[in-house]
């Protein structure tokens, strides 16, 4: 195995483009690491990104925005306070992955890039709206969130390319965010179901709302039929009723030990419920 540490994103992709094997980029490695060390894949090439100043940073962008380093672990997002006051919803996505230790090193980025359909940390990123940097041997692109899953452990992205960090729209006025998932024990478990919920208000009515359900498809889904079931309502009993029934007329999920396909698309409609409420009460200025 050929492990590197190069100091800049441009080399990261050069490495991989070159590679003539299985290469595997390494940020926070709770992925990564468990995967080689049960014979999973072993990596002919290695690339750390951790060594580029950027792929650690966490800032603001010019428009009141966020910009989330590649290697940013989820404890980082959680120890800061104006993050989680804009996006508590995406934040809490990733603070419900893993152990005390693993949110030491896990990342949203490599969390995204592992390719699960369970992953807690993608659907509110795609609910936010946001971006990815790629870099590879064509340059440079922005690449919206929910085009990179492309089925279970996979992406679309190419041969040589690497996301350098994701970038998080401004929150604005009167917008909310939350996360649900179910999950069969209390904690340190894999989604059953999940859902994200981002939404905006002009007093109590809802103008723009996107709803994402994880763990019921082979992607982390956007259901923009969810979303137009409560534009321009209150969130009253019939708004709602049509939000659950959307949401879980989305789902395509398996059947396993975990979860059936009727109890998955059950409770895909009932976090939907839960999530809008939550996320309506944060856009009203409350805590829930």
């Amino acid at each position: 195995m050929n492990y590197h540490t190069p100091e800049t994103f441009e080399d990261a992709a050069a490495i991989a483009a070159r590679a003539a094997g299985t290469t595997r980029f390494l940020a926070g490695g709770t992925d990564v690491l468990v995967q080689l060390r049960s014979d999973l894949v072993t990596p002919d090439d290695l690339i750390d990104i951790k060594h580029i100043p950027a792929a650690k940073a966490i800032t603001r962008t010019g428009d009141g925005g966020w910009r989330i380093g590649a290697a940013v672990s989820g404890a980082e997002m959680t120890e800061n306070a104006a993050l989680c006051a804009d996006w508590p919803g995406l934040v809490e996505g990733m603070d419900l992955i893993g152990s005390t230790q693993v949110q030491g090193r896990a990342t949203l980025v490599g969390n995204l890039c592992n390719g699960s359909p369970a992953a807690d940390g993608v659907p509110g990123l795609i609910a936010a709206g946001c971006t990815v940097t790629v870099i590879g041997p064509k340059g440079s692109r922005e690449v919206a969130v929910e085009e990179i899953p492309a089925g279970p452990g996979k992406t679309s992205l190419a041969k040589g390319e690497v996301i350098t960090g994701v970038t998080i729209p401004a929150r604005g006025q009167h917008g909310g965010d939350a996360y649900l998932r179910f999950i069969p024990r209390t904690e340190m478990d894999i989604a059953v179901v999940g859902c994200a919920v981002n939404l905006r208000l002009d007093g109590d009515t809802v103008t723009e709302a996107r709803v994402v359900l994880g763990a019921v498809a082979p992607t982390v889904r956007l259901v923009p039929e969810a979303g137009e079931a409560i534009l321009g309502t209150t969130l009253e009993a019939a708004a709602l009723d049509r939000l659950a029934e959307a949401a879980s007329a989305a789902c395509q999920p398996i059947d396993d030990k975990r979860g059936t396909i009727e109890f998955r698309t059950h409770v895909a409609g009932v976090l939907a419920r839960r999530a809008a409420k939550i996320a309506h009460a944060r856009a009203k200025g409350g805590t829930a």
